[in-house]
This record gives C-alpha cells, structure tokens and sequence, in this order.
C-alpha cells in the first residue's frame, strides 16, 4: 500500500512539474515569437522601481534582437525595428482595451461588484470583502501591489 502511494505522490508531483514547466516556457515562448522595438518607453528611462527596470531590460533585449535580425539580413537596423514595430501593432487584438491606471482598474472593481450585489450574486458583505483585499493588495493584478507570490514577493 504504501508503494502506491508514493507512486502517486511521485506523479502528481511530476504532473505539478509539468505544468509550472509548461506555465514557464510559454511566456518564453512567446515573447521570443513578439520580437520587440529597440526603443525604450519614456518611463523606462526613469529609475526608481522594478517595473522600471524591467521595461529597460525588455528594451535592451529587443533592441539586441533587432540588430542581430538586420546584420544577418543585410539591412539597417531601423528598417527591421521599424518593420518589427509595424508587426505588432497590426497583430495587436483591436478589442483589447487599453490598461487604466489603479485607481481606474478599482473604479471598474466597484462598479462590477455593485452589478453583482444588485442581481444577487454577491451579498454586500462579499463585496465589501472583495474590494478590501483588491485595496490591500490581494489579489495579484499587474500595476498593483502583491503581484506574483503576495506582498513582498513572497
């Protein structure tokens, strides 16, 4: 019996494996299939926090790509970021919204929970709950407070 259940311990852990390998590769995946322009935006050139730091960062890589993609086509390296630039944007979702500030992604919280208090699917108190912890940080949500792991990166 007890063979067993290490034979299911050990699969569901290399099951968990699995999927935090695949959650992994599919960003790198992906942002490796997005390219990039080798211009950083004007808050990246800003210091300070690790946003920022990580848009300069993302630049710098995309910039790098950009002019290892010219010199191995032969051409100059603002024709390909150019190009690159061009890519994405016609491949950018059109119904995709652009991202408010945080007050602005609260507002739209409050306005969401009070539809749902008033059709029934939330009391008040669960409401109220919900938006205490989005204020707190809670909830992982880019642009605020928590992210990835909690407050702290924990």
């Amino acid at each position: 019996m007890s063979g067993t259940m290490r034979k299911k311990h050990l699969l569901a852990g290399l099951a968990a494996a699995g999927v935090l390998g695949v959650g992994i590769a599919a960003p790198t995946v992906a942002f490796a299939a997005d390219g990039g322009s080798s211009t950083p935006s004007a808050s990246a050139s800003e210091s300070g926090s690790g946003k920022d730091e990580r848009q300069q960062q993302r630049a710098e890589r995309q910039a790098e790509f950009a002019e290892a993609l010219a010199e191995e086509l032969g051409v100059p390296t603002d024709k390909v970021t150019a190009a690159l630039e061009k890519v994405r944007e016609a491949r950018k979702p059109a119904d995709r919204p652009e991202r408010g500030d945080s007050a602005d992604r609260q507002a739209a919280l409050k306005e969401r929970l009070a539809q749902a208090v008033e059709d029934g699917r939330l009391t008040q108190e669960q409401a109220d709950a919900i938006t205490a912890a989005a204020e707190a940080g809670v909830f992982p949500a880019p642009g605020g407070r928590g992210g990835h792991g909690g407050p702290a990166g924990r």
